[in-house]
């Protein structure tokens, strides 16, 4: 049974999937973090920056934002084609020029958020690429037959000039897609036609990206979702017009709790206090440790209290596996995003490795995040990148 509980205490609100009583994922919101990732304005170019082919961009916010020429080129399909990056930038775009953007990595407390031309629509079966001939499937979707027939069905359905990339919800799936095409295309329209008004002269805001629980609903399957439980009446209210709004969420049950805590209603908060520790025992006795820095996440596996059999190497291959299993849990519960390292516990059989390499790419599929896993490096450590769920997270 798959259950998201939401709390919500003053400005504070928590999020939590929950899968048999076991915490999925967990988010934590206040108006203060309140997240721009996703969001599409009318910026105003402030400042272009030769040596660096960029340029500042006022959408609005406290800090500038920043865009490469990259983002302002023509989006390509990077695995037919390249950019033309010897372009210079200021032949492209000058200052006071209104440019249409969207928020593709949020601001902190050093820099402004970076903004792209390259806009990204998302709906439930696709997300629109608009000014693109892109038509892309979600690496989910791995049967090569299915994989055609939706290139080909969207294809058939979208505007010209429009492409998308099929999410893996597609699956299967024809007069869904068909009628998900036409509301997404009919949102961007809208956006659209609020950029060309000729009276707009500031930056401003023309659509603000769904929220965690709407993002949830979009990615995951309405079929395994059996309820959402909340504590305040303006959520359900809010959850009950999306569902009106969208007729694949017509059989989602919204149940009001009105207690300040639910997280302890439902047993949370141990899971969660487990969550936020550095150290995370395994099963076996082993362990792992997970360390954020500004560049990257490292996981370190160590042994810890189990010594196995006399095989070395088993033990070793034994707590890897575990470890595995644990991370890509980790990852997902904790919405760790960018590069990441794990440094296993050395095994010196190749066969071993590629096991360990093909279980962490097997349990990251239950992600609904995107994943890639680079493999092992020289010095025998994984390398893997994800995308952060919410770009601000406590």
């Amino acid at each position: 049974m798959t259950e998201i509980v939401v709390q919500k205490n003053g400005d504070e609100k928590i999020i939590a999937l929950i899968e048999n009583g076991k915490l999925l994922e967990y988010y934590e919101e206040n108006e203060e973090s309140k997240r721009k990732e996703g969001n599409i304005y009318i910026g105003v170019i402030k400042d272009v920056v030769k040596g660096m082919q960029a340029a500042f961009v006022d959408i609005g916010a406290d800090k500038n934002s920043f865009i490469h020429l990259k983002d302002i080129l023509q989006q390509v399909d990077e695995k037919k084609e390249t950019q033309d990056l010897n372009l210079k930038i200021e032949e492209l775009i000058r200052p006071d020029q209104r440019i249409l953007v969207q928020v593709k990595k949020d601001s902190n407390e050093q820099k402004g958020a970076r903004v792209s031309t390259h806009i990204n629509l998302p709906s439930k079966y696709i997300a629109l690429l608009p000014n693109t001939d892109i038509i892309a499937v979600s690496q989910k979707i791995e049967d090569i037959k299915e994989q055609e027939r939706l290139k080909k069905l969207v294809r058939e359905n979208l505007s010209e000039g429009n492409g998308a990339i099929i999410r893996t919800s597609a699956e299967n799936k024809e007069k869904e897609i068909i009628e998900d095409i036409k509301r997404v295309e009919n949102k961007w329209n809208s956006i659209l036609q609020t950029s060309i008004d000729p009276d707009l002269k500031q930056a401003k805001l023309l659509y603000e990206s769904e929220d965690i629980i709407e993002k949830m609903l979009i990615d995951l399957s309405i079929e395994d979702i059996n309820k959402i439980i909340v504590n305040n009446k303006e959520i359900k209210k809010d959850l009950e017009n999306l569902k009106n709004e969208n007729e694949e969420f017509k059989n989602l049950k919204i149940e009001l709790v009105q207690k300040n805590n639910l997280l302890e209603t439902y047993d949370l908060e141990k899971q969660i206090e487990r969550m936020k520790n550095r150290k995370i025992w395994l099963k076996c006795g082993g362990f792992i440790t997970i360390d954020k820095t500004e560049a990257l996440t490292a996981i370190d596996v160590n042994t810890g209290k189990y010594t196995g059999s006399q095989d070395l190497e088993q033990t070793v291959y034994k707590v890897n596996k575990e470890a595995t299993v644990e991370i890509a849990k980790q990852l997902r519960l904790r919405d760790i995003g960018g590069i990441i390292i794990v440094d296993y516990i050395d095994m010196k059989k190749e066969e071993n490795k590629a096991k360990i390499q093909e279980l962490l790419i097997e349990e990251l599929k239950k992600d609904r995040s995107k994943t890639q896993v680079e493999g092992f490096t020289k010095l025998d450590l994984m390398e893997l990148t994800r995308k952060h769920i919410c770009s601000h997270k406590n």
